[in-house]
């Protein structure tokens, strides 16, 4: 079991390492980087309180908006999904992305008061 599960795991990332473009691969490292930065805030959130509740609950909105932002410009920077964004070019998408993350951000700071 064990085997075949490091067989898989090795296979995989040798399959993405070489197939996956530079520029997924960037974007792959910032949605990690958002997945581990909601973690820790929900574990110290869970451990210590919630007494600035709106500070916690913006951080962590802030989280999710950024890695579903990032999501969809991993869908519409993706070679392999030119057919479904085959009116928007890579930078149009960037710039959604943009555009979305300061919608967002001013929508965090309103709301932390």
């Amino acid at each position: 079991m064990v085997d075949s599960l490091k067989t898989v795991v090795t296979k995989f990332y040798g399959d993405y390492k070489s197939n996956t473009p530079r520029k997924l691969k960037i974007i792959d490292a910032y949605l990690f980087y958002i997945l581990l930065t909601g973690v820790i805030q929900f574990v110290y959130c869970a451990l210590v309180g919630t007494f600035p509740f709106n500070s916690f609950l913006s951080g962590f909105i802030s989280c999710v908006g950024s890695f579903v932002l990032a999501v969809c410009l991993r869908l519409q920077v993706n070679p392999l999904n030119k057919n479904q964004f085959w009116g928007l070019s890579p930078e149009r998408g960037f710039a959604d992305f943009v555009f979305g993350h300061i919608v967002l951000h001013l929508v965090v700071m309103n709301f932390i008061g």
